[in-house]
């Protein structure tokens, strides 16, 4: 039997949380998980990480913020790109450069290191701020469908609020550039839904300099002018994209653009026009070898046909969960996303422990996740005991936190892969 003085206090809890404004209570939990965040980082610097990956004796949470990549955006911050590409001496091959690393956020920290503020504040400071931004617009995106039902719009904050926990959420604070492309792209997706094709035009552009997302993007904007086209045409006796075929045509443009300014940026600075790729390469991305081979080999190296299957199987349960009942109440862009930019990363980056980070970018997993949890299997309607399950799944999730930020974020040299 219930004990009801038990649950009187959360239901007293849940009752007046329904009245806060639904801004406040999302930045209210963004900024509990990154209290949390700051206090796992905290102890991974102290109990966990290497002294020699971090460069002094009494590693702390500035230490953490500058690690991995952070050190090469210190660098680009401090001392810009090299004009010429570094050779290995040894197989006179392209090595490792800052040409790999896109500009627009450590030109973001160097502007306000010109103001005084010192890099690994500026860093911290600035992704704090850029993924506050992010959930508010994420939570925006989740509910935007036209006729979302009461449901739906908790289900959207729900989901907003578990964003917030995803395992790689340490990157929302420290110097990566995931927070700043995420706030980004969720404002371009914004404005698309908005139709506001210029400063969709504009947004993109900064992304093509901040983060590689450009070419799921471009399927996302040909299927939202598709599906408009259809549906204006469909209305008789209107003409589609009435008023706004031009600004649509420089939004195709401009992305089309997105995914080519950076290479052909380092091309030109460097003078050899495969400069962007032959970096890339030095790090083991090598797309050229065909979309998706090296996942197919990775699985088939682990587990041979079976890991094959598997990997297969997998793909298509996602595919299935986005397009079937647990992605129908979300806007068709939010699930062409869900689609394209995971499929997009299969097709050309290699297996490797950064790809937890990438797939914060698939925002909408995290409301497939709380359309399963609350609507069960069939995904029609509430189902008894969802409290429950959404209780173990964000437990699971900071269990996950922990587990990434003191496994994967620590560095000891020569023994460890970037997160």
């Amino acid at each position: 039997m219930t004990d009801l003085r038990a649950v009187a206090p959360v239901r007293a809890l849940r009752d007046r949380l329904l009245t806060w404004p639904t801004w406040a209570v999302l930045l209210g939990f963004y900024l509990l998980t990154r209290v949390l965040v700051t206090a796992a980082i905290q102890a991974a610097a102290v109990c966990c990480q290497n002294p020699a990956g971090v460069g002094t004796l009494d590693p702390g949470y500035l230490d953490m913020v500058g690690i991995w990549d952070g050190t090469w955006y210190h660098r680009i911050a401090v001392s810009g790109y090299p004009l010429t590409l570094p050779y290995d001496p040894v197989t006179d091959k392209v090595t490792f450069s800052a040409w790999a690393f896109y500009p627009l956020f450590p030109t973001v920290l160097k502007l306000l290191g010109a103001v005084g503020v010192p890099f690994l504040l500026a860093a911290s400071v600035v992704n704090l701020a850029a993924g506050a931004a992010s959930v508010l617009l994420v939570w925006r995106l989740l509910s935007a469908r036209a006729g979302a039902s009461v449901l739906q719009q908790r289900m959207a904050l729900l989901a907003s609020l578990l964003w917030c926990l995803y395992p790689a959420t340490a990157v929302l604070q420290i110097a990566y550039s995931e927070a700043f492309g995420m706030a980004l792209l969720a404002a371009f997706l914004c404005l698309l839904l908005d139709r506001r094709y210029l400063w969709c035009a504009l947004v993109v552009l900064l992304l093509g300099f901040t983060r590689a997302v450009a070419p799921p993007l471009a399927v996302v904007v040909l299927v939202h002018l598709v599906l408009r086209w259809r549906s204006e045409r469909a209305t008789g006796g209107r003409t589609p994209l009435a008023g706004q075929r031009a600004s649509a045509v420089v939004l195709l443009a401009a992305t089309g653009l997105s995914a080519l300014a950076w290479p052909l940026v380092v091309g030109l600075v460097t003078g050899k026009l495969d400069a962007f790729f032959l970096v890339q390469a030095a790090w083991g991305q090598k797309p050229g070898q065909g979309p998706f081979v090296a996942w197919v080999l990775w699985s088939w190296d682990a587990l041979g046909l079976p890991g094959v299957l598997l990997l297969l199987a997998v793909v298509a349960a996602y595919v299935s969960l986005v397009v079937g009942r647990h992605g129908s109440w979300l806007a068709a862009e939010v699930r062409v996303w869900a689609l394209a930019y995971p499929l997009f990363l299969l097709a050309v980056v290699r297996p490797i422990t950064s790809m937890w980070r990438f797939l914060m970018l698939d925002f909408p997993v995290a409301a497939i996740v709380v359309s399963m949890t609350v609507r069960g299997a069939d995904g029609q309607r509430v189902t008894a005991g969802w409290p429950r399950r959404l209780l173990f799944v964000t437990l699971a999730l900071g269990v996950g936190v922990l587990a990434w930020t003191v496994v994967l974020l620590t560095d000891t040299p020569w023994s460890d892969s970037p997160p």
